[in-house]
């Protein structure tokens, strides 16, 4: 699957088909831990059924191999009432990174008097602020980089932690290999992988309505903890740097910029081709996308293919967080994904006041901004169709005066709807850790939860 990870990630399209068709095959017959989960994701045209099943083969002999070392581990878990429920978040992006950046205010606000927090960090230092904040934020800091799972899983367990929540699933780097040991009595799969994980192993995923209707259940080996709102935190501390001017930027002076700063490989046909077709639609429009050295000339080639000049694409350096902020407000309109949404991109346009459009799909990795926009009470902006994202789209582009009235409610919004509170945010969470720590005390096994 290696190639298939560099054809996406080039955006080279030509061989979508077979390798959608070489995946489904694989999983009709059931053969195990052939397709890592994470490559069905953004796959067009696949089903949650299907990342289900995938991610079930992928465990399936990691878990009997963990199960057959587990038995000389001798786990054992005694259910006390107790004054602080202790809570473990296992993740190798503890340093500048957007997960990071979503989640520091949430670390910042736990309730100290109701939970003790532990990090466990298999990832590296990078020297950088975000690292010093994030250590500040735990009663206590783990680096677990150069032990085994089986270690790890050890560590977890001595330091008696009620429930482990892993922010990393099946995407770069991971080591979720570690709750396949069960060292917690809870586990929780949240935030970093937008997908269910599959096995035995994990009690709940953490998530909100809109994300995960109730009829999707079937679909997740975890239980549904619903968020009220959306499933994704974003705090207020977040300072938004200078707007630089267009030409800064590399964009000109007039016209309308679209723009998509998600990673090359969630950039499909479909989506490209309205990307397109919004281009000529719009005249002196030009596309605003996220620099990527392997992406960039095939993306060109694709919009002469198009009947677009390859000039109307403008590509974007990458930059420190409160910059990249500071310069969206050049953005006029986001542009999502399909069927792998923006998840850190779109909040970040959101607080910089960028207006997104997006295309809610039947899996979670497809309706991830659509949430975020009904969280910030803007969920006209979500299509259910390519055609009515299309619409959307240039309907927003060639009215200004209903792009101006979108704009100012995202403005009065941002401070007074859910998505940017991440007070009441972090207390309904915190009620969802108590309710699973609370059923669990009570010899009752993992079921959905509401707040």
């Amino acid at each position: 699957m290696k190639f298939y990870d560099l054809s996406r990630s080039m955006c080279e399209w030509d061989r979508l088909d077979e390798w959608r068709t070489k995946m489904r095959d694989v999983i009709t017959r059931k053969e195990a831990g052939k397709i890592p989960p994470f490559h069905l994701l953004s796959m067009p045209g696949m089903e949650a059924s299907e990342q289900r099943s995938c991610a079930d083969l992928w465990m399936q002999d990691r878990i009997e191999s963990s199960r057959m070392q587990r038995s000389h581990l001798d786990f054992a878990f005694f259910p006390t009432a107790k004054a602080k429920i202790r809570l473990g978040y296992l993740s190798c992006d503890f340093h500048d990174h957007a997960t990071s950046l979503l989640l520091v205010e949430l670390f910042e606000f736990h309730d100290r008097g109701r939970f003790e927090v532990f990090a466990y960090s298999y990832g590296p230092d990078d020297g950088k602020n975000m690292r010093g904040r994030l250590k500040k934020c735990f009663d206590r800091f783990t680096d677990i980089q150069e032990l085994s799972d089986a270690e790890a899983a050890q560590t977890i367990h001595e330091d008696r932690i009620d429930i482990l929540v892993d922010l990393k699933g099946y995407t770069s780097n991971t080591r979720t290999m570690i709750l396949t040991f069960r060292p917690a009595p809870i586990q929780v799969n949240y935030l970093g992988y937008p997908g269910t994980l599959g096995g035995d192993f994990c009690d709940y995923i953490i998530t909100d309505p809109f994300l995960t209707p109730p009829g999707s259940a079937a679909d997740y080996s975890e239980e549904f903890a619903y968020l009220p709102d959306t499933y994704q935190p974003h705090g207020r501390r977040c300072p938004i740097g200078a707007r630089p001017t267009r030409s800064d930027a590399g964009l000109a002076e007039k016209g309308f910029v679209f723009c998509c700063f998600n990673q090359a490989y969630k950039i499909t046909p479909e989506v490209f081709d309205v990307w397109c077709k919004l281009l000529s639609n719009i005249p002196g429009s030009v596309l605003w996308l996220l620099k990527s050295s392997r992406a960039e000339g095939n993306l060109r080639n694709e919009a002469c293919k198009r009947g677009i000049a390859p000039d109307r694409l403008v590509f974007a350096e990458e930059k420190p967080q409160s910059e990249h902020l500071g310069r969206l407000a050049l953005a006029d309109l986001v542009l999502d994904t399909f069927p792998y949404n923006a998840h850190t991109t779109a909040s970040d346009a959101l607080w910089a006041g960028v207006p997104v459009v997006t295309r809610a799909g039947a899996t979670f990795p497809s309706r991830v901004a659509g949430s975020l926009l009904q969280a910030v009470g803007l969920p006209e902006l979500i299509a259910t169709d390519i055609e009515g994202y299309y619409d959307l789209a240039f309907d927003l582009a060639f009215s200004p005066e209903r792009l101006s009235q979108i704009k100012a409610k995202l403005d009065t919004n941002r401070l007074t709807t859910a998505l940017f509170d991440i007070g009441t945010y972090t207390k309904n969470i915190e009620k969802l850790y108590e309710t699973m720590w609370q059923r669990h005390l009570n010899g009752l096994p993992p079921s959905i939860i509401q707040t």
